[in-house]
């Protein structure tokens, strides 16, 4: 059925397993303010919520719609093989019904466990492909909050530990940011892609997704500061149980003092304050080896303590299928052209960047 209320949408998300932030109502809203249709689908048995799915929807060329986007879900119990079927059947009858060239999921399902293989498999079986286009990060780490900060902060790396006190005694403080810091966020996110050379949205895009989150009391920002200076920041967003670490910015200023250690303890204990038994820390490389770009990352992510989590993935459901060949071999090029096109109206030559597709990504 599909779902109209906001209340009765979020209250259903979040009694099922694993609920994401992407999947919530006020995701949907936001992007529909950005060129999306969204459509909330709940699956019920006896009244009760058994799967959920936030549908969004765009036009791609002559196709409307051209693309269908299950961001970070479906929502269900993965170990319950006849709901998925019966999940991703009606999935993929829309998709076909609606003429739209492919259908995208990538729900958070852990790639190295029997029930991973068994979804895999399945979804093999029905004609899904794993995507050339990972639209959002497929791994991540994940740091367990259930125990107390003491606990948390003895599973850190003895250096982490020692960075947040140095932090600390260099005279960095952290404080808890509001609608009015968003133009200074945004400033701090774009000096950081231009020093780690990634392309970013125009400021409108940011305002309208941190202040919406923000508004609904769904997302925090923590900016660190020395001697009230801002030096860099985080935004928060949670939903359920779980807390994302979705955006993160530095400048190059006072960096031998470890805002960025001190930020992180900060968000930890944010989190714990809000009930919190996951911190998702949102991204991690494709492979664990030292030449992945996101490398440095992943070694500044693991020191909290966080667990490596490797996903299936997305994977696309081509509904029509010449189609999604051509679209497959054209949206690389697209693209690419567009970032040599970015950085050199910017003097700074091609970009090397690998993150994640401008056309779906968040």
């Amino acid at each position: 059925m599909r779902i109209t209320d906001p209340q009765r949408w979020n209250g259903a998300l979040k009694g099922l397993p694993d609920a994401h932030v992407l999947q919530t109502w006020e995701w949907g809203t936001f992007k529909e303010r950005h060129g999306w249709r969204a459509e909330r689908w709940l699956w019920e048995e006896g009244g009760e919520p058994r799967a959920a799915a936030l549908v969004l929807s765009r036009p791609l060329g002559p196709w409307t719609p051209g693309v269908m986007y299950v961001p970070k879900g479906p929502i269900l119990d993965y170990g319950d093989v006849a709901l998925l079927a019966s999940v991703l059947a009606d999935l993929e009858g829309s998709a076909r019904e609606r003429g739209a060239v492919f259908l995208k999921i990538d729900p958070d399902v852990r790639a190295d466990s029997p029930t991973g293989e068994a979804v895999v498999a399945l979804l093999r079986r029905r004609g899904w492909r794993y995507s050339p286009e990972q639209v959002q990060f497929r791994n991540t780490l994940l740091l367990d909050l259930t125990g107390s900060l003491d606990e948390i902060l003895a599973r850190m790396k003895s250096k982490w530990r020692y960075n947040i006190r140095l932090a600390v005694r260099k005279g960095v403080t952290v404080r808890r940011g509001g609608l009015d810091d968003l133009p200074l966020l945004y400033e701090m996110y774009r000096e950081t892609s231009l020093r780690n050379r990634f392309v970013i949205r125009p400021e409108e895009y940011y305002h309208d997704a941190w202040g919406s989150f923000i508004e609904a009391g769904l997302a925090q920002p923590l900016i660190a500061e020395v001697e009230g200076e801002p030096v860099a920041m985080v935004i928060l967003f949670r939903f359920a149980k779980r807390v994302w670490y979705m955006y993160g910015a530095s400048r190059s200023l006072h960096r031998e003092r470890m805002p960025n250690h001190l930020l992180q303890w900060e968000a930890i204990r944010w989190a714990k304050e809000q009930g919190c038994t996951v911190y998702d820390l949102w991204g991690a490389p494709d492979e664990l080896d030292e030449s992945d770009p996101m490398w440095g990352v992943y070694r500044f992510k693991q020191g909290f303590g966080a667990e490596f989590v490797r996903h299936i993935g997305a994977y696309d459901y081509p509904a029509a299928r010449l189609a999604y060949l051509a679209y497959m071999w054209l949206s690389p090029r697209i693209l690419a052209l567009m970032r040599w096109l970015h950085w050199r109206r910017r003097g700074r030559g091609a970009t090397t960047e690998t993150q994640r597709t401008q056309s779906l990504k968040n």
